[in-house]
């Protein structure tokens, strides 16, 4: 059950910097290691539906063709990111994601 444009997906997610340097995570133990812990958040799989455009494009392509279970770690340029430069603190870096998807439902 390959994920395709339209399914609605919950994927455990960490995101890093080239040089390691863990900048998020769905997954609270790691956000504690790294120092990037929020207590005011609630730590779960990010929950969306593929194609609506509410994430970077790199993150929602990167899911794109995976299935329950499976695991990969994807790099987003930029461009797929926050753009080239910008206000956005992460703008012109290229992002490293390791992805778990934890549910798939298909789209009818």
């Amino acid at each position: 059950m390959n994920i395709e444009k339209g399914d609605h997906v919950e994927v455990d997610y960490t995101g890093k910097l080239k040089d390691g340097t863990v900048f998020d995570s769905s997954i609270e133990k790691i956000a504690k290691a790294a120092g990037v812990h929020d207590r005011n958040r609630e730590y779960q799989p990010l929950a969306f539906r593929v194609g609506d455009g509410k994430l970077i494009p790199g993150f929602e392509k990167g899911v794109l063709g995976m299935g329950s279970g499976q695991k990969k770690t994807v790099e987003i340029p930029p461009e797929e990111a926050y753009g080239k430069s910008g206000n956005h603190p992460l703008a012109g870096k290229t992002l490293f994601f390791e992805l778990e998807v934890r549910n798939v439902q298909k789209s009818r």
